[in-house]
């Protein structure tokens, strides 16, 4: 056996943490660039604390997910600013273009260069800006992950830059800052975060250190994703789900992804849909095509073990199967009013294309078994 771990340089967890960056900020220099999203109001209380500690900074809005011409806006501003660290205070594309920016400001060259299947894939040679990552969403755990998800609008797909350079400095996880998030958003975001943790666990890169964060995070999710679903003001709630969604970040990092994440990046790039909403309209439907997959071709696969352990955590019986599992998931979805992908315009005629893109895709590649086209097309057209 053989595995690496990597993460952020600090974790800060707890209610309230974010109030003390302040106290940390000077030690990364005195002009910082902050990416907030389009509700600039939630980072008044940030921009406080760095005033207080007198802070010079400049900040640049993230409208939506992050695109190619965005992020080289940022880089731009933030190289004219003279910044020495980039802060990511909002959702997880926030946090991801906050990462970007921080790895290219320092790296010359476009950004093409640096991006995966559409560009070069060149590796960032130097080190990148400080990046303090503050998630105000509770599901992508993009605070712990070493890749920034970008879209281009010409290529019409969603590709990562990746390095470990981008891990970022400090991580700050405040379960306060999701408490006001609306219903639609914890229900997304949450089960995006479940995704996070069942495809690592039953990745072919799972690991002993990804195992233990993947079965707490599930068990947080099975017991607190409602609650906060239905009453948002519930702290315990929105803790469990902020550390399902940090443990989830950690998982993926070091033990990669599935097919759920390996069609997310396509249809992210095609159609103007949440990252967290297409992850939780296909999750029940991949896992109910990877276990008949598996069951037909891969019958002593241990992954199949694994999803018998999910339906186990998830439905707190130890009498549970696989399949119990994927009815959970199924209920769960409906019971938080999860839409279709035809919600956001996803029709049978796309099939083809989505289906020939999410084949490449590198989330794909630790899939606990390789789908065939017709397996692939049977998973998306069931969560239309």
């Amino acid at each position: 056996m053989r595995f690496e771990f990597a993460t952020a340089g600090r974790i800060i967890f707890g209610p309230g943490t974010h109030e003390e960056f302040g106290s940390i900020a000077g030690e990364f220099g005195k002009r910082t660039f902050v990416v907030h999203g389009s509700n600039a109001a939630r980072a008044k209380p940030l921009l406080a604390s760095i005033e207080a500690a007198n802070i010079e900074y400049s900040c640049f809005e993230v409208r939506g997910e992050p695109t190619v011409e965005q992020i080289a806006e940022g880089v731009n501003q933030a190289r004219l600013a003279k910044s020495e660290l980039i802060i990511g205070f909002g959702g997880g594309s926030v946090i991801d273009s906050a990462k970007a920016i921080a790895g290219l400001v320092t790296n010359p060259g476009a950004i093409l260069d640096y991006l995966e299947v559409i560009g070069k894939g060149k590796q960032l040679a130097v080190p990148a800006l400080a990046c303090v990552a503050i998630p105000t969403t509770a599901g992508t755990g993009a605070e712990v992950t070493r890749n920034a998800v970008l879209a281009s609008l010409e290529h019409q797909i969603k590709v990562s830059l990746r390095s470990a350079f981008l891990l970022p400095r400090i991580a700050i996880v405040d379960p306060t800052l999701t408490i006001d998030l609306p219903c639609s958003v914890t229900a997304s975001t949450g089960l995006d975060a479940l995704t996070q943790l069942i495809e690592p666990y039953v990745s072919i890169r799972a690991n002993p250190v990804t195992d233990g964060l993947c079965i707490e995070g599930m068990r947080r999710v099975a017991r607190s994703l409602r609650r906060a679903y239905e009453r948002g003001q519930d702290l315990a709630a929105r803790e469990d789900m902020a550390l399902a969604s940090l443990f989830g970040g950690l998982s993926l990092a070091n033990a990669g992804l599935g097919a759920v994440h390996g069609f997310a990046a396509p249809i992210g790039g095609m159609f103007h849909a949440p990252h967290g909403a297409i992850c939780a309209a296909l999750l029940p439907h991949v896992m109910r095509v990877n276990l008949r997959a598996l069951r037909g071709r891969l019958p002593d696969s241990d992954s199949l073990r694994r999803y018998d352990s999910v339906a186990k955590i998830l439905t707190g019986s130890n009498e549970a199967t696989a399949i119990d599992g994927v009815n959970w998931v199924s209920e769960l979805c409906k019971a938080v009013q999860v839409p279709g992908l035809r919600a956001y315009g996803v029709t049978v005629r796309d099939s083809s294309a989505l289906v020939a893109k999410a084949a490449k895709a590198s989330s794909m590649k630790a899939n606990p078994i390789v789908l065939t086209e017709d397996e692939l097309t049977e998973a998306l057209q069931a969560a239309f």
